[in-house]
């Protein structure tokens, strides 16, 4: 039977955990030092920690539940790594440098149903949530391998936008973020972490009465309900009145700087009506809300969306620009590596039953 993964508990469960079974509170904190400080992958390399601990610890728990699948380096350094999950499932990870740090892009679930029209991501239905433990280690297997290239980088921010839907796996996910934040650990301050939703309002506003003080990012890629219903099933259940709704529940509440993520299809969504219409519809907003357009990585399955030129970019970009949004254009990183999230996990499943 596989174990648990310890990452998955916050330090408060850890306490707990430990607490219930006759330990002491200060070696729930020895333990979360060796694991996310010093970084062990072997309960018994705890040396400070009492045996019969390590012993009940090992018994229940395990430290390494994901190995590395495989692993693409890019020539600009983004890293695309696939992991194999115990249940023989497959999952993918990001690393992107960028001038402000070293970012991690995480999965949280295990394929994706949301089904936008244009991913890589929702070309294999969901199978399961991922725990909290193994979104944790995620991160942590990245900072071990920049571990082992000793160089003394450290992960300094998060985006959970990798495979799945965060806030169709609400709790786990919650509980990943709490873990990451701890100041005894990981330290990945709030402001370092976002967090992207399709559009799921009724989690927003959940989101929002949490304060967790982590940034919102909404993919909303189309201005109105027709467009979006059609590259977007989930607007047919959540149209954008909804959704707007929450995302000023969530402005009020938080005071937060919200990103709408914007992907620009070539003659779908890149026209200057379009860019109009989106203007139009986030007026109101002002400073709090910031358009990120990004550019179309082409998926073999979607060949019906080609990326936008530059010349429509641009125009795009100055049309926001001219109506007061304020608006900022993604860098494409890890091109030359399957760059579309979930595009190197289809080729490898698809790979295999061909095999």
């Amino acid at each position: 039977m596989n174990k648990t993964s310890i990452y998955g508990l916050t330090f408060e469960q850890l306490e707990a955990w430990l607490l219930e079974r006759g330990h002491r509170k200060f070696r729930a904190l020895q333990v979360w030092d060796w694991l996310y400080v010093k970084r062990v992958t072997d309960f018994f390399e705890m040396s400070d920690v009492h045996p019969e601990a390590l012993s009940l610890l090992d018994e229940h728990f395990a430290i390494r539940t994901l190995s590395e699948h495989i692993k693409q380096e890019s020539v600009d350094g983004t890293v695309k790594f696939l992991f194999r999950l115990p249940d023989g499932n497959l999952i993918e990870t990001v690393l992107m440098r960028q001038k402000y740090g070293l970012a991690v892009c995480v999965t949280t679930q295990v394929g994706c149903n949301i089904g936008c029209s244009f991913c890589a991501s929702g070309l294999l239905s969901k199978s399961r949530d991922l725990s909290s433990g193994e979104i944790v280690e995620q991160i942590m297997q990245v900072q071990l391998d920049l571990d082992r290239a000793g160089k003394g980088e450290a992960v300094s921010h998060i985006v959970v936008m990798g495979i799945g839907e965060p806030f169709d796996n609400f709790e786990n996910m919650v509980d990943f973020l709490h873990i990451i934040k701890n100041q005894k650990g990981l330290n990945i301050a709030g402001r370092h972490i976002t967090v992207s939703t399709s559009g799921l309002a009724d989690k927003i506003i959940e989101f929002a009465d949490m304060d967790l003080r982590i940034n919102l990012a909404i993919s909303l890629h189309a201005p109105n309900n027709e467009l979006r219903s059609r590259i977007m099933k989930i607007n047919r259940a959540i149209p954008i009145e909804k959704l707007m709704q929450a995302l000023e529940y969530y402005l009020e509440k938080t005071k937060r700087r919200t990103t709408l993520e914007y992907i620009l299809l070539r003659d779908v969504n890149d026209q200057q009506e379009h860019a109009l219409e989106l203007a139009s519809l986030i007026a109101g907003y002002g400073p709090l809300v910031n358009v990120n357009l990004i550019p179309y990585n082409p998926v073999d399955e979607h060949s019906q969306y080609q990326r936008s030129d530059r010349e429509t970019v641009r125009a795009f970009f100055d049309t926001l620009k001219k109506q007061g949004i304020s608006v900022s254009t993604r860098l494409e990183q890890g091109v030359d590596i399957d760059a579309a999230c979930g595009q190197l996990r289809s080729k490898q499943i698809k790979a295999s039953a061909l095999g």
